[in-house]
């Protein structure tokens, strides 16, 4: 990428204190996360790390979740302004959404719970082929949003650089981990930590290459 700095890859996600994504109940366990994600910190933190991004990457359930409440945040007067900004972050960006099982996304005009979302593809290839892709054009941030599929498949080959975690004051018990053994050994540093109001912590790691 000539004349172009380096794409960064930034993966944002939520975990608890013993590192989970999800609960022992599943993929829709996360009810523990929400009250550390309302906070003006943590909100405050979300719109650092999306202003510089101009591409975001979620996995299919990411996607659909988003896709069913975001939108109508961003022209919502009472919703929160960072939100709104976030809403419209969202919509506007470059979406990649990785599955092997949807055919593409909506495009229709919306109906109950079912809006568009601006530039949305699906790809089937590996999320580090994709990057490798985007980091070849120019453009700002990569911004992983929440999917620790995604994630956990870049940290695989060495593609993240910076880590966005809001570490929630919570011992979940049991569920998925987003960090897996296995993962090849690195080294990062601590670029930036914020206490929320609810004893969350938002921490910022760029990885040390």
């Amino acid at each position: 990428m000539a004349g172009n700095a380096r794409r960064r890859v930034v993966a944002n996600i939520s975990l608890s204190l013993d590192g989970r994504i999800k609960g022992l109940g599943g993929d829709y366990d996360m009810g523990w996360i929400v009250p550390h994600a309302v906070t003006d910190a943590a909100r405050d933190n979300m719109v650092r790390v999306i202003t510089p991004g101009t591409t975001a990457l979620m996995g299919r359930k990411n996607y659909e979740g988003f896709r069913s409440y975001w939108p109508a945040v961003a022209d919502d007067p009472d919703a929160d302004p960072r939100d709104r900004a976030f809403a419209s972050w969202a919509g506007s960006v470059e979406k990649v959404v990785f599955s092997r099982t949807l055919a593409g996304v909506p495009q229709d005009p919306p109906g109950a719970g079912d809006q568009p979302w601006g530039d949305a593809r699906v790809t089937d290839v590996d999320p580090a082929t994709e990057v490798a892709a985007l980091r070849a054009r120019p453009g700002g941030d990569i911004i992983v949003l929440s999917s620790a599929s995604v994630i956990q498949a870049l940290l695989e080959a060495g593609e993240v650089d910076v880590l966005s975690i809001t570490l929630c004051p919570v011992v979940v018990g049991g569920g998925e981990t987003l960090l897996r053994d296995g993962l090849p050994s690195s080294q990062w540093r601590l670029a930036e930590s914020t206490a929320t109001e609810s004893g969350a912590i938002c921490l910022r790691y760029e990885l040390t290459r």
